[in-house]
Formats: structure tokens, C-alpha cells, sequence
């Protein structure tokens, strides 16, 4: 599963912008102080008893305090900006650090207590327009899914020029609240493919995620999981692209990044008129199960005793995970996810759920991968065997972005500027075109 490290929690608050005065300012600069300050306890005392259950000291202490430790120095901490939203006033602080910016976003409530905490890296400007994409070849706009204005999210479909109906593919996030483009650090993985497919003749609709643009309303719903999520908002997409005059109705596919290709089998179920899926670095296994294979791997490039105690902490919420049983929903959170999203996902079956599926489905895999890696691919081919509309790919030098890289992958590769592998675009475009 795709997470840009263990503090960007799954019901991360999202940016927005103001600059109207407002006390709970003061407040949301208190208590990162005292976390940069690592004064977790104090800034523990600060939150609600939600987050509380869902940020436990613990966490505090031994996961973000070690992440941000690891960006080094704090060199200079920006100007807020605040904006209320629903109950609270969502403060939006930058800092710099010696080797990464971040935003650092705080959902204050009205009695001055923090309701949602998220540690987002700062979008890079450095993103590069990769040498398969031809501006000249597509144009884009605005289109946004869903009916009601209080719900709805905004996204861009990227058109090629070319003259009659087009095939289309629907992009669907990995895990984290994700921008359009799918931002990740110096990547924009869901801007390479749109442009790179669309200057192939194939129309791609990209969207912000729903834990970006109404995360405070998602952290305060008890019963939000994977359908809230990501799955009704990949049907609607589905159903949006399907409608636009220029596309080609019945050559509408869906590809699932990570989390989106997890999920691509139940997004399949529910879009019987889609043409077909992709599922690109896609797990198949339990949520937990991956979370602590990242951390052992994280753990052995950079041994230490703090990461050594990382990993017992995660091994014992792993295991608490697995012996959660009916009636536990509404218990406190495990490794920063609650436990109602995580009981959710507990009888799902990726695999089995696809082998069912009468699209035809393309897998793609990079051997660099440490957060989805090739024990995952290996489980979809198994259950996949036996049908003959599905394909494979791997590719030796990539990494979970589908970007290039050399020796062992690890996060600091995806602060340098990098694009989808040019393979990687070229390979998706023929599948589409050949179904």
C-alpha cells in the first residue's frame, strides 16, 4: 500500500487556504511546537478523545517523533493558513527541514482541542514533463464527479486530439490522501500517465481523493472504510467519463494504483460496463500484514535500537489487528488506522474477488517495489491462471511509482525528480488499444 511515511494518517485533514484571522492559529502552533519539540505528552493532552484513541502516545512518541527526526533540523517554520470547515478551523503550517518540507495541517475544534493532525510533504515543483508526453497532442478540463455541491470532487480529463470517440481509462488513487496527480514528493505519477496515454490517443480522467478535499467530514465518520473512500467515488468517475461526448463509452477502463488496485476487483463488480482493469503495484494482502513487511524492510536498511523498537511496537499491533473480533469496531486505533476500517477489509479477497471478474484485467509490477512487492504479483497470478484475458508484466528497475532506480529502493529516491518509466506508459497504451 502506498503511504508516504507512517505519519501521513489515512484520514489525513486536508490543505486549505485563507488568511482570515482566527485564534485557533495560535493553538495549532503550540502544539507542533511541542511535537517538533518532541513534547508528546503535552501535545497528546491537547487532542480530543477521538484522536486520542486514533493518535495514541505511542504513536506520537514512537512514529512521528522518529519520522520527523529523520528530515533533520527544523531551518524555518512558515506563515498559516486557516480555513474553517464543518466544526473546526483547519490551520496549514509549512516547515523546512534540512532534507524535506512539509505541510503540517491541524484541525482545531471550537473548544481548542486538536480533532485531526497530518504530515503531508510539500509538492514539488520540480516535476519534469517526461519526453513521452506531447502537450500539443491533448488538451485538458475541469470535470468534476458527484451531484451534490457539498460532496462533490473536482478532477481533469485529459483529451487527445484526435477526431472521433476515444478510449478512456479512470485513475484510482493509492492510500493517503492524494491530489489529482497523485503527488508523491517530486513524482506526479497520475499527471505522467494522463499525459503520456492521452498523446497515445487514449483519454484519462484523474481526481482529488476524497480524504484530500472533505477530510475532516471522513475523519468524523465513524463508519467510513474503503467504500466511502475509494470505491463509490471510482464508480462515479466510471460513470462520468462514460458520459463525455468525446470517449467511447463502451472502451471506458479503470486502472488502480497500490490501494486502487487492491480495490479494482470490487470497482469491477460494481462497473459491469467498464471495459476492462489495470492494477499497477497492486497489493492482495491484508493491510497490516503489508504495513509491517514495510517496516522490517525500512528497519534493515537503517538498523538501529529506536527502529528496532518501532518494529516490536508494530509487531504488537499487527498481532492486536489479527486477534480483533466482531464487536470490536468502535475499539481504539491500530497502527494509526481505526479499527472499523480495518475489520472492513478482514473477509476481502482481492485475488478470488478478480478470478470472478468477466473484464479482462493487465497486472503491472516493478521488481524494485519494497511497499507492494512481487509476493503480491505472485498471488494474483495464481489465482489468475487459468484465464486467458489476463496479462503480466514486471519490470526489473522500477520501483512502487513505476519510476527507475538502482540498488535497494528506499524513500529517499522518491524526493528526486522522477517520472513513470516511458515502458510502463507505452505497455498500458497497447493493452488498451488492443482490447
Amino acid at each position: 500500500m502506498l503511504r508516504r511515511s507512517s505519519v501521513l494518517l489515512i484520514f489525513a485533514f486536508a490543505a486549505v487556504f485563507g488568511q482570515a484571522p482566527n485564534p485557533a492559529v495560535a493553538r495549532a502552533r503550540e502544539v507542533l511546537d511541542w511535537i517538533l519539540a518532541s513534547k508528546f505528552q503535552e501535545a497528546f493532552n491537547a487532542f480530543t478523545p477521538e484522536m486520542q484513541k486514533a493518535v495514541t502516545l505511542e504513536i506520537l512518541t514512537n512514529n512521528v517523533g522518529p519520522t520527523l527526526k529523520r528530515m533533520g533540523a527544523v531551518e524555518s517554520i512558515g506563515a498559516p493558513a486557516v480555513q474553517n470547515m464543518l466544526d473546526n478551523s483547519v490551520v496549514t503550517i509549512p516547515v523546512k527541514f534540512t532534507t524535506s518540507a512539509i505541510n503540517a495541517q491541524l484541525a482545531i475544534n471550537k473548544d481548542g482541542h486538536v480533532s485531526g493532525l497530518n504530515f503531508r510533504p510539500t509538492q514539488s515543483a520540480s516535476w519534469v514533463r517526461p519526453s513521452y508526453s506531447k502537450p500539443d497532442s491533448f488538451s485538458e478540463r475541469d470535470l468534476s464527479i458527484g451531484t451534490d455541491d457539498e460532496t462533490k470532487l473536482p478532477g481533469t480529463l485529459t483529451l487527445p486530439k484526435a477526431g472521433g470517440k476515444v478510449a478512456a481509462v479512470v485513475l484510482v488513487h493509492g492510500s493517503g490522501p492524494n491530489d489529482r496527480d497523485e503527488t508523491v514528493a517530486s513524482h506526479k505519477v497520475f499527471k505522467d500517465l494522463a499525459e503520456g496515454l492521452a498523446s497515445r490517443g487514449i483519454a484519462v480522467y484523474r481526481y482529488d481523493k476524497r480524504t484530500r478535499v472533505y477530510a475532516a467530514r471522513a475523519a468524523q465518520d465513524k463508519n467510513f472504510t474503503v467504500k466511502e473512500e475509494t470505491v463509490d467515488d471510482a464508480v462515479l468517475a466510471v460513470a462520468a467519463v462514460r458520459a463525455v461526448p468525446e470517449v467511447d463509452p463502451k472502451r471506458v477502463f479503470v486502472l488502480g494504483h497500490s490501494l486502487g488496485g487492491y480495490l479494482l476487483p470490487q470497482i469491477l463488480e460494481r462497473t459491469p460496463e467498464a471495459a476492462g482493469g489495470v492494477s499497477m503495484s497492486g497489493s492482495n494482502r491484508p493491510l497490516e500484514d503489508m504495513i509491517l513487511e514495510q517496516t522490517q524492510y525500512l528497519v534493515s536498511l537503517q538498523p538501529s535500537p529506536a527502529a528496532d523498537k518501532r518494529l516490536e511496537e508494530t509487531r504488537k499491533a499487527v498481532a492486536a489487528i489479527k486477534a480483533l473480533k466482531p464487536g470490536d469496531e468502535a475499539g481504539p486505533a491500530l497502527l494509526g488506522i481505526p479499527v472499523h476500517y480495518l475489520m472492513d477489509l478482514r473477509s476481502y479477497d482481492a485475488p478470488a474477488r478478480a478470478a470472478k471478474l468477466k473484464q479482462p484485467l493487465l497486472f503491472l509490477q516493478g521488481e524494485r517495489d519494497y511497499q507492494v512487492t512481487m509476493v503480491d504479483l505472485n498471488r494474483w497470478t495464481k489465482a489468475l491462471e487459468s484465464r486467458k484475458d489476463v496479462s503480466f508484466k514486471t519490470y526489473p528497475g522500477l520501483n512502487h511509482l513505476m519510476s527507475p532506480g538502482e540498488g535497494k529502493a528506499n524513500p529517499a529516491e522518491y524526493q528526486k525528480p522522477g517520472n513513470v518509466d516511458g515502458a510502463v506508459v507505452a505497455d498500458i497504451a497497447s493493452w488498451i488499444t488492443a482490447h
